[in-house]
């Protein structure tokens, strides 16, 4: 992993999030891009004739200005290599439009104009329809060890799967690695991948892992592999993310909806 894209916004969780950041350069010596979307499409109620939003436009950009140099000086004596990145548009837009050449995006669990109460659109959006996989940052975190214990949740979905490869360089750095199925969950039983194979998988490629397989007892799963998690003090999950067609850019699947709701450790996202 040489490439780390991150998405800056005024944030309760920026903080956390250049933290994450600048740990996982030092840990893989790579270089970060700060990604500064500045929307300019302000609606103001009843500014039917855009006169309003006009005027709103200079005082925006120089919100976005101040937030930069104001992150720029915190990064000044940071021993990382890290460009910045400021561009006219829609958060999803112009992150998408950078992800195809960085290797990880990390964005806040909480999206621009989202409520803190549901799901990051912005994490969506970027995980189904991009091919980098997403680091989703908790808004308290102190940091990042690359080396702690990893738990990968696995249900055997293509997703699962996907998830699970577009996480190995993290998954060589961890102390352990634990995949975690949950039985009698509904959408397990739609698909062939044991994790027996996941497991293969990694072996393959010099990771070894635990296996551990959960019986649901009528508990949410989402609620299984944070215990699980919490129990093993693990760094982070890798979790597929997945979308129900109806709303596919809206609502994830039941589990990565519930644990994005309010992460405690970062996650990772691949669909």
């Amino acid at each position: 992993m040489r490439s780390i894209l991150v998405h800056v916004y005024n944030d309760p969780g920026l903080e956390a999030r250049l933290q994450i950041a600048l740990d996982l350069a030092r840990s893989f010596d790579a270089h970060v891009t700060f990604l500064q979307a500045v929307t300019h499409q302000v609606l103001i109620p009843g500014d039917y004739t855009g006169t309003l939003t006009a005027q709103m436009m200079p005082v925006v950009q120089e919100q976005a200005d101040e937030l930069r140099r104001a992150v720029e000086k915190r990064l000044a004596d940071e021993d990382v290599r890290w460009d910045w990145v400021q561009e006219v548009g829609m958060p999803d837009s112009r992150l998408m439009s950078h992800a195809g050449l960085n290797d990880l995006v990390l964005v806040g669990s909480v999206a621009p104009m989202g409520s803190e109460t549901q799901p990051s659109r912005l994490a969506g959006a970027l995980a189904i329809h991009g091919r980098t996989p997403v680091m989703v940052t908790p808004k308290d975190a102190k940091g990042f060890d690359a080396t702690k214990p990893a738990v990968v949740a696995w249900n055997g979905s293509p997703q699962a799967a996907h998830a699970l490869r577009a996480s190995l360089e993290m998954l060589r750095k961890a102390d352990s690695v634990t995949l975690v199925t949950v039985t009698g969950e509904e959408d397990a039983k739609k698909y062939d991948l044991p994790p027996s194979e996941g497991a293969e998988y990694l072996s393959r490629h010099g990771i070894s892992c635990e296996i551990v397989e959960v019986p649901a007892l009528g508990r949410h799963p989402a609620e299984i592999l944070l215990e699980a998690a919490t129990v093993r003090d693990a760094g982070y999950i890798v979790l597929g993310a997945y979308g129900h067609a109806r709303m596919f850019e809206l609502v994830f699947g039941g589990v990565t909806r519930r644990i994005l709701k309010d992460p405690k450790i970062p996650l990772i996202l691949a669909h």
